[in-house]
């Protein structure tokens, strides 16, 4: 770890309005309210988990998990060279799948930069063979094929003796112990790093923060510890159309602009990460969910989801008002596993013709059925039919229905109004279709939940 004598300058020069900032409660910029409408349209963005862990071909959390002492498994890096990595070609697949914005993993649990940082050696530029910016070369390849940029940032750190005193995880790692002066230089080594990310290249979309969870002992009290809001204020004070996210698994802190689920639509906690299923007001929703079981790559992983499966678990997402945030893991060479290109392919050619019923939707006013979700926009609500009957009650009332007909092929589907809402005529569902899609036309616009 390389110590560093200051902050930069911009740190200290917005210190002062940060810190009165706090006082307050946080209002977002008009530029953040555009990026959250724009980031709410998007509905589909891809995550990716990369770095040196992917060499041992054990997934992101192989240090922890293999308890490797930090001493040895820093060495990976010395080995790391991604000699297939092509940011274009990554950006080119995401683009053909319908997605609109990639989540790139800037730094992980195991402290290792993937972008050139000044205030560190242990990145891509100093301690790799391959000295190539990987952000870089994605912030550029993203600007071409129109994709915004955001990061995954680790607050949890397995390597560096500043992260003291310890969470619940790297206690294997071997490290020196700490002492009580080091935490506050801990966070200055963050926000030094936040700074370089969001002056060096180009605008980014959000900053997608993990790992809070390592320190909690209690839910309270929890932005305060890592004092949260100062480097939310930071973010935005570099960037006020930034969007900042926290995987911490509870409802939204000050300061943050989206609501993060892990591996469930909001408002379930079918995984067990949702440490509670509350789902904060006013604010988007984004679910990260991976292509198979792992997240980071891992040899032995073919559970990988049919692309039917992942194309349902869209819909169930949009259908409460979220963005699925799809995650892949490339290989040590840089390459993507050809069985999630071809699943991510499959999606792009789903929403090619879908598309118009999931990007720019709001979630249904109609909520989850057992049928399946609605997605809406003004006067229109797309019933998205996930398991199919001959018939099925979409409870709409008070709002003249003027027309039904099959997304698929315009066809008029058989309704009739009843008191309780919309009774639909079902079609037969052809074999293998994963979701089976009414167009509802209204005389007048619809609620937004």
């Amino acid at each position: 770890m390389k110590r560093f004598a200051i902050i930069p300058l911009i740190l200290a020069l917005c210190a002062g309005p940060i810190l009165k900032a706090q006082e307050q409660p946080y209002v977002p910029s008009a530029e953040n309210l555009a990026a959250r409408e724009a980031f709410k349209d998007a509905r589909f963005g891809i995550f990716i988990h990369w770095g040196i862990y992917s060499m041992m071909g054990d997934g992101e959390w192989v240090m922890e998990r293999q308890q490797i002492p930090y001493d040895e498994y820093k060495r990976l890096a010395a080995g790391f060279y991604p000699s297939k990595f092509d940011a274009r070609e990554w950006t080119s697949v995401f683009k053909q799948a319908g997605a609109k914005y990639i989540t790139f993993t800037s730094r992980h649990h195991d402290g290792f930069s993937m972008f050139a940082t000044k205030v560190s050696d242990y990145n891509i530029m100093d301690a790799s063979p391959f000295k190539r910016d990987i952000v870089g070369e994605l912030a550029k390849a993203c600007a071409e094929d129109g994709l915004k940029l955001h990061l995954y940032y680790s607050h949890l750190d397995w390597g560096r003796n500043d992260y003291y005193p310890l969470g619940t995880t790297g206690h294997s790692a071997g490290r020196p112990e700490g002492d009580d002066t080091c935490w506050g230089h801990y966070m200055e080594f963050i926000n030094a790093q936040l700074t370089e990310l969001l002056t060096n290249y180009g605008p980014i979309g959000c900053i997608w923060f993990d790992g809070i969870w390592d320190r909690m002992k209690a839910q309270k009290g929890q932005d305060k510890l890592w004092n949260l809001r100062a480097q939310y204020d930071l973010i935005h004070s570099l960037q006020s159309g930034c969007l900042v996210g926290n995987n911490h698994h509870l409802p939204i802190f000050e300061g943050e602009d989206i609501q993060i689920f892990e591996k469930d639509v909001p408002g379930k906690n079918t995984a067990g990460f949702s440490g509670t299923s509350k789902i904060s007001a006013g604010v988007p929703l984004e679910t990260c969910q991976t292509i198979y079981h792992n997240w980071g790559y891992n040899i032995n992983d073919y559970e990988y989801k049919s692309p039917e499966t992942l194309i349902r678990f869209l819909v169930q997402t949009a259908g409460k008002g979220a963005n699925l945030l799809l995650n892949v893991g490339p290989r040590p060479d840089g390459t993507l596993p050809e069985e999630s290109v071809n699943r991510l392919l499959a999606m792009g050619k789903w929403l090619e013709k879908y598309g118009e019923t999931i990007y720019g939707t709001e979630g249904g006013c109609v909520p989850e059925q057992s049928w399946g979700v609605t997605t809406q926009k003004d006067n229109i609500l797309y019933v998205h039919v996930l398991n199919h009957a001959e018939a099925i009650l979409v409870p709409v009332k008070g709002n003249k229905l003027l027309s039904a007909v099959s997304f698929e092929n315009g066809e008029k589907v058989p309704f009739s109004q009843v008191g309780e809402g919309i009774v639909l005529s079902l079609p037969e569902m052809a074999e293998g279709c994963p979701d089976q899609i009414v167009t509802l036309k209204f005389k007048n616009s619809l609620p937004v939940d």
